[in-house]
């Protein structure tokens, strides 16, 4: 505490180190920085994009080196390097970024570390902004590697810390699965004081260490199934993470518990909360791998039957049945299994009151806390923001295609809103890089067929080379489209290489799209402004002509950056209500947010007298950037 005196006025000012609203992935940023760690690797994907942004903020304090790497794969193999040495690091991603990362991890853990890792992946429940319900805790277990499951960011925060002490003391990589809910939910912290990070360690040459021979897995992976099996389900049973809530010395009985982790439970307190509910204990699992298994056991004795509450697989719910297997406990387990509980998409307070109701004979206690119903939220369907360049290049390749037999192989981004009306231009879309390969199969299988694919500039340096690789060594026919909007933008604008700055902060040489097409032995390569429809069309047009593999590169940057790079916007565009005719052609064949028919003209009909109304196309002028491509689509000139 720091003390500050006025002289003159006898006033005193007391700074203390207050605490602070924090965001979860904040807290896990935090967390890492408290611990020392030297060097964290990612790639952006929601919800887990802040973590690494948070730590960027601070990296001149605490020296920690941080990067974006190209993908998944990328980042846990220079965060291996830096392990090897002895030192901290840190993996951030989404669940299907995992996929991508999968190779590197799963050698990990048979050859182990020596610097404590963490590998933050984070879950969407929902999903909210993802291909796929996909649960961590699966892979946990699949791959060998202790898993920590936070409900909260407080616990997200101390979790980080202990995860890289469990991490060194046992050589391996350690899970933290935090999902959706956790990572974006904010909870009152301290502030942690934030120092220089742990000295960098020292490479000690170690082949047998080091070389992932086959027979030096076959003895590791001995090593690992004792220390899973045996040590590590013991030790977690008394951790703090695995407890009994309300905290008791021994287990309550009664005929009935409930289990949860992560942020289901959360929810399933509240809902407690909410029906009064004070005589049924609950299991709390922090750690879901491997399983407390003797606090579990001792839990099952106490109770007839379990109701189990968690969001996406029944992990918790199939391993309390193993333990209740192997250790012969009649104790009836229900969950998703079986039904109780939803199996897809988020859980909720208002679910799991719902199911508690149901199971315990429609149960109400009078102490409980009344709770209004609140009205269903607005639906707001996702679409491509008012003056994004991507409208602008899906409606040209849509405009010089008609009539014609067309594919549009879309990607994981901004522009899988291509998919929605009216453009209705993404035909598939399976998983990050996909786009140019599937094209690839669709024209083998049909060769009279047009085949394009649509991938951002940062998708592409994070999984599409090898696909232009692959589609000119195998000479496919296909039209690339590559969308360049200068970022990473569903993500947060995250920079990449060909954007020429690196998270240092510092400027590089942008690495660029049109030399990697043409190394590899891509022609044409057309660069266009899709503002300008009347050459985008024209580019499309000349490179579905190509005997092989061609390129259209659509280059503008996004609207939520343009102004930062330099971009002088003209304005937003009226409209001619003398010139408008009501067609709303606009509207129709662009679906842009800013467009909507609300201005009525009326006149009086010549024939019967009666006054007929035509419906105008009005502009909105706080969403309108002015990027023109409306007035290109008005048949009238109206748009001005």
């Amino acid at each position: 505490m720091h003390v500050l005196i006025d002289r003159n006025s006898f006033l005193f000012y007391t700074i203390l180190m207050a605490k602070q609203m924090i965001m979860g992935n904040q807290a896990i940023a935090l967390g890492a920085l408290k611990a020392g760690v030297n060097l964290v690797a990612g790639y952006p994907g929601t919800p887990s994009s802040e973590i690494i942004e948070f730590i960027s903020k601070y990296k001149d304090k605490t020296g920690t080196y941080v990067e974006w790497s190209v993908n998944e794969k990328a980042a846990a193999e220079v965060a291996a390097g830096a392990s090897y040495a002895g030192s901290r690091t840190m993996i951030t991603m989404k669940q299907v970024g995992l996929n991508v990362a999968s190779d590197p991890v799963m050698c990990l853990s048979y050859v182990g570390v020596k610097g404590g890792m963490v590998i933050v992946v984070a879950d969407d429940p929902g999903p909210i902004s993802s291909q796929t319900e996909q649960d961590t805790r699966h892979y946990a277990r699949y791959s060998k590697l202790p898993c920590f499951d936070p409900s909260t960011p407080g616990e997200a925060y101390e979790m980080v810390q202990e995860a890289f002490e469990l991490s060194e003391k046992y050589n391996t990589p350690v899970l933290l699965r935090p999902t959706t809910r956790v990572d974006h939910a904010y909870e009152s912290l301290d502030f942690p004081e934030l120092g220089p990070c742990r000295t960098p360690g020292q490479f000690e040459k170690d082949s047998k260490r080091w070389v992932i021979f086959p027979k030096a897995s076959f003895f590791n992976h001995q090593r690992i199934f004792a220390r899973n099996e045996n040590e590590l389900p013991k030790v977690l049973s008394e951790s703090k993470w695995n407890y009994i809530a309300p905290v008791v010395p021994e287990p309550v009985e009664g005929p009935y518990g409930l289990v949860a982790g992560g942020i289901s439970y959360c929810y399933l307190m509240e809902a407690l909360s909410i029906l009064g509910i004070k005589d049924i204990p609950v299991l709390k699992i922090g750690t879901p791998y491997p399983f407390p298994a003797d606090l579990a056991a001792d839990f099952m004795r106490a109770h007839e039957q379990l109701i189990v509450f968690e969001e996406l697989d029944p992990v918790l719910e199939e391993s309390l049945l193993m333990v209740a297997g192997r250790e012969h406990i009649e104790c009836k387990i229900s969950g998703k299994l079986d039904n109780t509980v939803p199996n897809a998409g988020e859980l909720s307070v208002e679910i799991i009151k719902s199911v508690l109701q149901g199971a315990f004979d429609k149960l109400r206690h009078p102490e409980g806390r009344p709770q209004e119903d609140a009205p269903d939220l607005p639906v707001r369907p996702p679409v491509l923001c008012a003056g994004c360049p991507h409208r602008g290049a899906f409606y040209a390749v849509k405009q010089a295609m008609k009539g014609k037999k067309t594919v549009y192989c879309g990607d994981i981004g901004c522009y899988t809103l291509g998919n929605a009306q009216p453009l209705d231009m993404t035909d598939t879309c399976l998983c990050m890089g996909a786009d140019i390969t599937m094209a690839q199969g669709f024209y083998h299988n049909e060769p009279d067929r047009y085949c394009f694919s649509f991938i951002g500039d940062s998708t592409f340096f994070a999984s599409g080379i090898t696909g232009v690789v692959n589609a000119v060594y195998n000479q496919a026919k296909q039209t690339i489209c590559i969308l360049d909007n200068s970022t990473t933008a569903m993500t947060g604008h995250q920079p990449h290489p060909g954007t020429g700055v690196t998270m240092m902060g510092e400027i590089v040489e942008k690495i660029s799209i049109e030399k990697i097409l043409e190394a590899i032995g891509v022609a044409p390569i057309i660069t266009v402004d899709p503002f300008n429809q009347e050459e985008s069309v024209a580019a499309v047009k000349q490179a579905i002509e190509a005997p092989g593999v061609s390129a259209v590169i659509f280059k503008a940057p996004c609207i939520s950056i343009a102004a930062k790079v330099g971009c002088k916007l003209p304005g937003p565009k009226s409209v001619d209500t003398g010139k408008c005719i009501g067609c709303q052609k606009c509207i129709k064949e662009l679906g842009c947010p800013a467009l909507s028919v609300s201005l009525l003209d009326k006149a009086p009909s010549t024939s019967s007298g009666t006054t007929s109304v035509k419906k105008l196309v009005e502009i909105d002028k706080s969403l309108c950037t002015g990027c023109g491509l409306c007035s290109q689509v008005c048949p009238t000139g109206a748009i001005q």
